[in-house]
C-alpha cells in the first residue's frame, strides 16, 4: 500500500469503512482483527494493522453502550506530575470543567513521546469529548490519531509551530530571547547555561535557542554549558552549577532551564559564600513560588500555567463545532526582576 493523505477528521472521526477500503478487506474482517477474534491470515492481519497505523484509526470502545458519539470525558496528557508546572496546568483545566459535568482523565508520559502515543491511543478509544495534550511535538502516529479523532484537540504550553487544532501557551523561543536581552541590558556579558535533558524537554531547548540568538545579536557567546543527564531538580541544579564554575569560574551570570534548577544554583552560592548578583547572577524560568520565597527572590520569567490550562479547557467547552483553521492563543509571560540578577 502506498502513502495516504492526511485526514483532519470531522466530528464523526475516522470509520471502520475507511480502514476496510485502505486494507482491501471487509469491515467485518477489520472488526475481527481489531477485536482479535477468530482465525485471520497473517497477511490480512498485517494489512489491516498497517491501514490502522497509516490513517490513525482508533476503535470506539464505547460503541454499542452509549447512544452519543462521544463520552463526557476529556483526555488530558501531561509530561510529569513531579514538576509543579503541570499540576498547575491541571488546576486550570479542572477550574474550567468544574460546572460542565465533564471529567478529565489524566495520563502522564514522563516526557516520552512513545508513552504519549500509547496514552493517546488508549484515551481516544473511549471517544472522549476532547483531547488536551502538552506541546506541539508528537510521533507521526500520535499526529494522525489526533487529526483523525473527530474531536477538538488543544495543545498546551507551546505556540512555536502550527497546531493540529488549538494551541494555547507561550513562545518559549521568545522567552529565551527576552531573557537574554534583559540580562544584557543589565550589563552581564559572561554567560553560562545550565539545563537538563533537551531530548525530552524540547521547550527548554527552544528557550536555550532563543537565549543564544539574543546573545549572538549582541556579539556575545555562551562561555560554557552544563547539561544534567536526567530530569531537572534542585539538587541537579546545585551540582550542575558547581561543575560549571569548576570549568568556567569567570562567568558572571548563570541562566538555568527552570526555577527548580536555579534554586539549586542559589543554594550552591550560599554554601560556597558566592555573592549572588554581585559576583554571580542567577536567572531561572517558570516563576515558581519556591523562587519567590527565597531570602533573595529569584530573577526569572513567569509562565501562566493555570491560565493556559483554564483557557484551553474553556475553548474546548465553548466551541464544540468542527475544526476550522488552526487557532493559536498566546497567553504570554512576564519577566520577574527578583534579586538574583
Amino acid at each position: 500500500m502506498g502513502p495516504t493523505k492526511q485526514h483532519r477528521g470531522g466530528r464523526g472521526g475516522l470509520t471502520l469503512a475507511e480502514v476496510a477500503k485502505l486494507s482491501g478487506v471487509s469491515e467485518i474482517t477489520v472488526s475481527r482483527v481489531l477485536r482479535n477474534k477468530g482465525s485471520i491470515a497473517d497477511d490480512t492481519r498485517k494489512k489491516v494493522l498497517l491501514a490502522v497505523e497509516q490513517i490513525g484509526y482508533v476503535p470506539n470502545r464505547v460503541a454499542g453502550t452509549l447512544a452519543s458519539a462521544t463520552s463526557n470525558l476529556i483526555g488530558v496528557v501531561i509530561p510529569s506530575l513531579a514538576n509543579i508546572v503541570f499540576p498547575e496546568v491541571l488546576r486550570g483545566v479542572h477550574a474550567a470543567l468544574d460546572a460542565s459535568g465533564i471529567q478529565a482523565v489524566v495520563g502522564v508520559t514522563e516526557y516520552d513521546l512513545m508513552t504519549e502515543e500509547r496514552l493517546v491511543r488508549s484515551l481516544l478509544a473511549w471517544k472522549p469529548h476532547a483531547m488536551l495534550v502538552v506541546g506541539l511535538e508528537h510521533t507521526d502516529a500520535t499526529h494522525r490519531m489526533l487529526r483523525g479523532a473527530g474531536v477538538r484537540v488543544a495543545e498546551m504550553m507551546d505556540i512555536d509551530a502550527t497546531p493540529i487544532d488549538i494551541a494555547v501557551g507561550m513562545s518559549h523561543r521568545s522567552a529565551g530571547f527576552d531573557a537574554g536581552v534583559h540580562l544584557l541590558e543589565r550589563g552581564y556579558r559572561r554567560f553560562g547555561y545550565i539545563g537538563h535533558d533537551w531530548q525530552k524537554d524540547r521547550r527548554a531547548r527552544q528557550r536555550y535557542d532563543g537565549l543564544v540568538a539574543a546573545l549572538s545579536e549582541a556579539g556575545v557567546s555562551l562561555i560554557d554549558v552544563e547539561l544534567h543527564d536526567g530530569p531537572s531538580s534542585t539538587m541537579a541544579g546545585r551540582n550542575a552549577l558547581a561543575s560549571l564554575l569548576a570549568r568556567a569560574p569567570s562567568i558572571d551570570v548563570a541562566v538555568f532551564s527552570n526555577d527548580d534548577m536555579a534554586v539549586g544554583g542559589v543554594f550552591h552560592c550560599l554554601a560556597e559564600n558566592i555573592a549572588i548578583k554581585d559576583r554571580l547572577a542567577i536567572f531561572g524560568f517558570n516563576g515558581l513560588n519556591i523562587g519567590a520565597a527565597l531570602p533573595m527572590p529569584l530573577s526569572t520569567i513567569r509562565s501562566h500555567r493555570f491560565e493556559i490550562g483554564k483557557t484551553a479547557a474553556k475553548m474546548i467547552l465553548d466551541d464544540e463545532g468542527s475544526r476550522g483553521e488552526p487557532t493559536i492563543v498566546d497567553i504570554g509571560y512576564e519577566i520577574v526582576f527578583g534579586a538574583t540578577a
